[in-house]
């Protein structure tokens, strides 16, 4: 990865036409070939850059634009859509590369895998006398998370989402149709859970009898005395 720090200005021309006015930036060019303008400020989010496939020339400016203080220009072409990204360089300030290697991409911390885990420990949160029957319970058209109890002994169904939407419950509803024609289980309640849910998931649960439970993970892990918030 290259870091350059840059009194620049930047230009894209394209499906769409941008300009950033002098100011001093940050040029990050990645070994994938993508090219990044980043300020200082605005998170992760770059001002402006260009996606691989991509080229990048470095290129002297012409008499006119070297009076105006432009001591180099960077036209970064798009290898597809032929958009280009010109950053007029001013003064470099900073330019240093580094290898970074290989990158073992992001764990999250949360998974459901996690969470399903949890909830398995903590199976009082669905209620006041639910039991725990079985994680992965198998049906004939994949896993239900969690199989439960409730205080009348009768099945309950858990869907776990690290984000609740609208596939999750509708997976949630094939679970049910096909478990409540099994005598041995027959009724089944459903309950979907997750960290987040969205509105219009929480409303098609709502319609279809399904209850909603929001996940606190640091409270689950012990490291907060939240309680989860059943609906």
């Amino acid at each position: 990865m290259r870091l350059v720090i840059a009194k620049c200005s930047v230009d894209y021309a394209g499906r769409l036409s941008a300009h950033l006015p002098l100011a001093t930036r940050l040029l990050m060019i990645k070994s994938d070939g993508s090219v990044l303008v980043h300020s200082d400020g605005g998170s992760y989010k770059p001002l402006n850059w260009m996606s691989p496939p991509c080229s990048i020339a470095i290129s002297e400016p012409d008499s006119e634009q070297a009076d105006s203080g432009i001591t180099a220009l960077w036209t970064v072409t798009h290898a597809k859509t032929a958009d280009q990204l010109v950053v007029s360089v001013y003064e470099v300030q900073h330019d240093s590369a580094h290898e970074l290697g290989i990158d073992p991409g992001l764990i999250k911390d949360g998974a459901e895998s996690h969470l399903q885990k949890l909830l398995a420990e903590h199976i009082h949160l669905l209620g006041e006398g639910f039991s725990f029957v079985k994680r992965e319970y198998m049906t004939a058209i994949g896993p239900v998370d969690i199989l439960a109890q409730d205080a009348r002994g009768a099945s309950v169904a858990v869907e776990l989402k690290r984000n609740g939407d609208i596939d999750g419950v509708e997976q949630l509803t094939r679970y049910l149709e096909l478990m409540n024609r099994d005598p041995h289980l027959a009724p089944v309640s459903g309950v979907f859970a997750a960290q987040t849910i969205k509105p219009q998931a929480r409303k098609l649960a709502e319609d279809r009898g399904i209850r909603c439970l929001l996940l606190d993970y640091d409270a689950m892990r012990g490291l907060d005395d939240t309680a989860s918030k059943l609906f």
